[in-house]
């Protein structure tokens, strides 16, 4: 089949790959028709590795995905031939005892598509878990459905963070993942998101929602915006989105005492952290790891229409373009929020998005 393989970094093909995928009794076998680009898949692209990470043999890439079932195995249950789905792209050991304490996202033994050595899903059709792989509802599109990855992100947050009705929540960084955060919050039960960064387009992207409250903070002071809200008190729940050294050393500026810090970014160098600051008001410091548990209440909120995703599809390729929409991806530009890749289906006619 032909995929999009990482060689090398720096290098991308699209080409012809052999990969044994049997279907197993309680297996799908999926024909793919979306699938995001993700900062990870791009960081590959772009450095070869994420830490201990290492791309040192051909990778398929991608892990945000949805598609149409083709066949399923003689156990499955649930699901049928047809069925238009989303797949979460993280299978752990059902017997570690990660798994046994719904855990599974930190399980060490888990495979993660487009992780090393693990093939992604930018391929014509995967074999999946049938347990691992959500019926999309009829008014949740292909690329809503591709989106529910990096919403699941989101959700792990917002549940980590512990959210009280009326909560005020702050998130730094305006990245894909930060927005999923705060759309989140809000659905969550947040009265009101104050989303801090530096790229305008970004913030009028997530400023458009209502509940957000946007702070560019080569223009604005973070911490006085969060004081006037909250007449001095400090955020309910600060959510770290960005992984950059300078917010993740400024979180205990603006949460209130008491309140709850939650890092979901991801810094690539060791951050020194003034735990005095956070003892000094009693933060309850949470961290986020890919999200376990959450896929189908994520779904079921794009369904209700409570959490609107499709303006964040920034644009929509065919297969064809994935080298050039990965280059662009690496670009960086500051209006594009989700890029997606559209599959050919069997005939060779590309899908209807």
């Amino acid at each position: 089949m032909k995929a999009l393989v990482l060689e090398e970094k720096h290098r991308l093909a699209l080409r012809d790959i052999q990969i044994d995928e049997p279907l197993g009794p309680k297996d799908v076998r999926i024909a793919v028709h979306t699938v995001g680009i993700c900062g990870s898949d791009v960081h590959y692209y772009t450095h070869g590795r994420i830490g201990h990470f290492v791309v040192d043999a051909p990778m398929v890439l991608g892990h945000e995905a949805s598609g149409t079932i083709v066949e399923c195995g003689t156990e499955v249950q649930g699901l049928s031939v047809g069925d238009r789905v989303c797949m979460e792209p993280g299978v752990p050991d059902a017997s570690s005892k990660a798994s046994k304490l719904g855990l599974y996202n930190v399980d060490p033994a888990v495979r993660f598509w487009a992780t090393p050595p693990v093939h992604g899903c930018l391929r014509p059709e995967v074999v999946h878990p049938a347990a691992f792989t959500y019926k999309l509802p009829d008014n949740v599109s292909f690329g809503e459905g591709a989106m529910v990855e990096p919403f699941a992100i989101g959700m792990q947050a917002a549940l980590r963070a512990r959210i009280q009705p009326g909560d005020i929540a702050v998130v730094t960084g305006a990245g894909p993942i930060g927005i999923m955060v705060a759309l989140a919050a809000l659905a969550g039960g947040c009265a009101k998101v104050i989303v801090a960064d530096m790229a305008q387009p970004k913030l009028d992207i997530i400023g458009a929602y209502s509940g957000i409250e946007t702070v560019n903070i080569s223009q604005q002071s973070l911490v006085s915006v969060v004081s006037d809200t909250t007449g001095g008190w400090g955020a309910d729940i600060v959510f770290e989105c960005s992984g950059a050294a300078p917010a993740i050393l400024r979180v205990a500026d603006v949460a209130r005492p008491g309140g709850a810090v939650v890092l979901v970014g991801m810094p690539v160098d060791p951050v020194p952290v003034d735990v005095v600051a956070l003892q000094a008001k009693e933060l309850r410091v949470e961290t986020v790891f890919r999200y376990a548990n959450v896929y189908d209440r994520a779904i079921a909120l794009i369904a209700s229409g409570k959490v609107d995703l499709k303006p964040l599809i920034t644009a929509t390729l065919p297969f064809e373009e994935s080298i050039a929409a990965f280059d662009r991806a690496a670009e960086g530009r500051p209006t594009d929020v989700k890029l997606q890749i559209v599959l050919a289906d069997q005939t060779g006619l590309l899908l209807s998005a």
